[in-house]
């Protein structure tokens, strides 16, 4: 009965980059472009050239992701589709001519995967909901007419809920299977972010963004277990708080860590209607090497951990968009990226199914006025079909047992914002 971890959306999970519309069509680059307050996410030194003196920009995105699995060895068919609903707020003010000042609000986590209802891998996961918002405070110093610098800190506050079964085939005596929830409400952590632009000439600005590892700590979560048999009720496998007033109650603490990031691009206004862009990012997901949950037990209990290996590795994502702008009211943008998997062959876990993918982008800008404008966005994204498998579950007799077979997953997201700057 050692199988009583948690899994985590907070790494791992869909990343989809969804942090500013304008950029988000183009490729979601931005580390080195310069057009709205959204810099304020993508490269915090770019705030220092922006032409206006306040800039503000929101905007939220419907995310629809779907998710198929199979297994014809074994006649395994299974699904799951999920929404999201992540948002941006950025707001920059021109303090003096050297000094520009920012908040940036945004939601780089928050999606969900709900499986059909004890489906074959229910012992790794039935469903996860996850919820974090980032703010980040941020400053940006122009050194000159050539180079900025920026950044701040990043504050993040979310939660996360998380169910599965047991295993595969404890029940209670109404035949209901044996399931266990986890929760942590008001987790919050702190990094910090910084970056640096570099504009050679009047057409070519080149930037560079470091986001740093933030690990989350939850601590005193709740976690429960459901439809308990009887002859459990004393198995110190089942870890349980003395102050317990139901079978199986007790809390959790866990770290769940969030990689640092590193961007590296650049632009180039090829003429006063085209512009063209390039990113490259590394996260360095190999901090991420085991879930480990720690339960609250009584004195009798030899069971107050729990392990999920990840060893996820670093992965890179290659961005490049364009602008296309005919005319003072119109903007029309494209975009593609390909991301790669930090998951590594055997490491396969259901409740991220999280292979390599390739993003295709578009949208425009409607210029309402000379300050106001209304940004729309769209981004479809491809996982390539996999076969893989979770090669580390431990079954109660200590025994690694796998799981896997193939998945074809698919996201879109359509997005809304505006833009306003005087």
């Amino acid at each position: 009965m050692m199988a009583f971890a948690a899994t985590s959306a907070f790494a791992g999970g869909y990343r989809v980059s969804l942090q500013g519309q304008k950029q988000l069509a183009m490729g979601h680059t931005g580390v080195g472009v310069v057009n709205s307050a959204e810099v304020l996410f993508f490269n915090p030194a770019g705030a220092a050239f922006l032409k206006d003196r306040f800039n503000f920009s929101v905007g939220g995105n419907a995310l629809f992701a779907k998710t198929k699995f199979q297994n014809e060895t074994f006649n395994q068919m299974a699904s799951t589709s999920n929404t999201g609903t992540p948002f941006e707020v950025y707001a920059s003010y021109r303090a003096t001519d050297w000094l520009t000042v920012g908040i940036a609000v945004y939601t780089p986590y928050g999606s969900a995967v709900e499986w059909d209802k004890d489906w074959q891998g229910s012992n790794l996961v039935n469903n996860i909901d996850l919820q974090a918002i980032y703010v980040q405070p941020t400053i940006s110093v122009k050194i000159n007419d050539q180079l900025s610098i920026g950044g701040g800190p990043i504050y993040v506050n979310g939660g996360v809920e998380f169910n599965r079964n047991v295993d595969k085939s404890t029940t209670d005596e109404n035949m209901n299977r044996t399931d266990l929830t986890i929760e942590a409400k008001g987790v919050s952590a702190w990094g910090w972010t910084a970056g640096l632009m570099l504009n050679p000439t009047d057409k070519i600005r080149i930037g560079v963004n470091y986001r740093s590892e933030i690990t989350v700590e939850a601590r005193n979560g709740s976690a429960t277990f459901h439809d308990v048999p009887g002859y459990l009720s004393n198995n110190p496998s089942y870890p349980a708080d003395p102050n317990a007033t139901e079978l199986g109650n007790t809390t959790f603490n866990a770290d769940l860590p969030l990689p640092a990031e590193l961007t590296a691009g650049f632009s180039v206004q090829l003429t006063d209607k085209w512009l063209v862009a390039f990113d490259y990012n590394r996260a360095f997901w190999n901090v991420y090497k085991a879930l480990v949950v720690d339960f609250a037990v009584t004195p009798t209990s030899n069971v107050p951990l729990s392990v999920n290996p990840r060893n996820y590795k670093d992965a890179s994502t290659y961005r490049m968009g364009v602008q296309f702008k005919p005319n003072e009211k119109f903007a029309f943008r494209a975009g593609y990226y390909f991301d790669e998997s930090p998951v590594q062959d055997g490491y396969f876990a259901p409740e991220t199914p999280r292979n390599d993918s390739m993003g295709f982008t578009g949208g425009l800008t409607y210029q309402v006025t000379s300050k106001l404008g209304i940004d729309a966005s769209f981004l479809y994204l491809h996982f390539d079909q996999v076969d893989a498998s979770y090669d580390h579950y431990a079954q109660p007799n200590g025994s690694m047992v796998s799981f896997g077979g193939t998945y074809k997953n698919v996201v879109f997201s359509p997005g809304v914002g505006l833009t306003y700057s005087f």
